[in-house]
This record gives C-alpha cells, structure tokens and sequence, in this order.
C-alpha cells in the first residue's frame, strides 16, 4: 500500500529508485535474515526505506500471528542494522517503518515524538521494533517513521467505505477516541521528505496535522457516500473478532506531526473531510 506510491513519489523528485525483495521479487534479492542484505545492495543506495512486516490487517490476530506481526518486523530490521553498521561504504540514511502504537492508549493527551513508549502489546512490538535499528545509528542518519492510520483508496478507508454502502455505517466502539490518521499521499510524501532533510532523526510521527476521533471519521465516510450512520460496533465485539488486532481501533492516541511541521513539511491533506471527499470524488 505505501510501498508502490512512495516508489512513484521519489520517481517522480528525480530518484533512482531500486527494491530488495523476497520471493523473486525486487533489483536485489533477501530473505530478511542476517547477512542476507546484498553489499552491492548497500554501496548502491544512498538511503533506504524499510516497510517490513506482516500484515496487519489480517484478522484475528492469533498468538501464533502475533509472534508473525513481532518476528516479521524485528528480525528484519535487525538484519538491515547489522548490514549498515558493517558496511563499509553505509547509506546516509534509513527510514525505518514503526508505528503511533508505540503510545499506547492515552485518551486525550497531546503526544509529540517526546512523549514516552505507553502499555500494550502493541506498544511492546513497537519498542522492539525500533530498538532493532540501534546498531546502525552511529554510522547512519536512522528516522523512525511513526505511521498512524494510513487512508486512501485501500485499506482501512476501503473496509469502512464498503459496509458504509451497504447501510451498514457504524460507530467503532466509543467513537470518542483519536485515531491518528495520514493521507496515504502524504505518507509518501512525509517518507521522502525525512530523506533528503538531514536534521530530521530519530522518531517522526507520519500522522495528519487535524487529530480526528473515530466517529469523526466513520461519520464523515458516511455523509460524504450519502449513507445511514445508524449502528454501534461494541467494544467487546471488536475484541471478540479481532483478538489482539483491536489494538488498531479502540486506543485513543492524539498525535501530532511535531517533526515534520517543525521541518517545514506541508501537508497537502491537513484535515480529514477533505482528504475522504477527494478519495470518493464528492
């Protein structure tokens, strides 16, 4: 989903774009174990961006996938650490994925980059997942991008607008809490610009500049596709399907873009209404 626009994105700035990849995939071929990165990979690239990681979106999330959402993620990035570190002739940066899940559930507190790591599982994945990069830190410029909710014409946007046709429109839990959404645009945007702009380090939040709340945004979805708003999903229902997977919908984490704003980064969908009218042409 960000992988094949950011592609298109660093294209259209002028970038030499080349992919590692697995499964015959890719310029350059891994298997996202250690000393698997390809040196001519390294000596090639002046940056890296890594989007590793099993999907989320696949539900429930069972013990046995979430041992996949954590491995899939660490041993990569541990394997892209340790190649850097040792290389030679080392990128000058890395844009290494991570997530606002590292917050945890913290209602309505503003949290900029400076907040610390909160509780939950999730949060857990997200410590592990950024602490993998250490080792490349002393030779490279490492950005941890912290991405929320990423809305486009896939994805979450994509499940709510599907059962919103159908009349089935719904509030997600309490609907009062924060879902730190981004434009997939922008998220794209944001990733090229930490790479070309040296003082950006360490943990950025790829996140909107307008916070919504989960009704918000649901709603929005509905009256935008002139649909009924009617129903409530529950809390306990949405764990109950989800397993470990409601750790995506009923936190509430109101994060701001500090980094990226404080950078000069403009965001070309700062509020979320403008961003679904233009996914649905409305």
């Amino acid at each position: 989903m960000i992988g094949t626009p950011l592609k298109a994105e660093l294209a259209a700035q002028g970038h030499a774009v080349r992919t590692l990849g697995r499964s015959g995939g890719g310029d350059y071929r891994w298997d996202a174990r250690p000393g698997s990165v390809p040196a001519e990979a390294l000596a090639w690239a002046d940056g890296i961006v890594s989007l590793n990681g099993a999907s989320l979106k696949r539900l429930p999330w069972t013990p046995a996938y979430r041992r996949l959402i954590l491995t899939s993620r660490v041993q990569a990035t541990a394997a892209l650490a340790d190649a850097i570190a040792t290389s030679p002739d080392p990128p000058s940066v890395w844009v290494s994925a991570s997530a606002v899940g590292v917050y945890g559930d913290r209602g309505d507190a503003e949290l900029d980059e400076t907040a610390p790591a909160g509780t939950g599982w999730l949060a857990e994945v997200v410590r592990a997942w950024e602490q993998a990069t250490a080792p490349a830190r002393s030779a490279t410029r490492v950005v941890l991008a912290r991405t929320g909710l990423v809305l486009g014409d896939t994805g979450v946007l994509e499940i709510l607008a599907g059962t919103t046709r159908f009349g089935l429109g719904a509030r997600v839990g309490p609907g009062t809490q924060w879902w730190p959404w981004v434009a997939l645009a922008d998220e794209a945007r944001a990733i090229a610009f930490a790479l070309v702009t040296p003082q950006i380090a360490g943990p950025v939040n790829l996140v909107g500049p307008e916070p919504a709340t989960a009704a918000t945004i649901t709603r929005t979805v509905a009256r935008t596709l002139h649909r009924p708003h009617w129903f409530v999903l529950p809390s306990p229902l949405i764990k109950a399907v989800m397993g470990g997977g409601h750790e995506l919908l009923l936190p509430s984490q109101r994060v701001r873009p500090a980094v990226l704003l404080d950078a000069g980064f403009e965001f070309e969908y700062a509020d979320v209404g403008t961003l679904i009218r233009t996914v649905y042409g409305r």
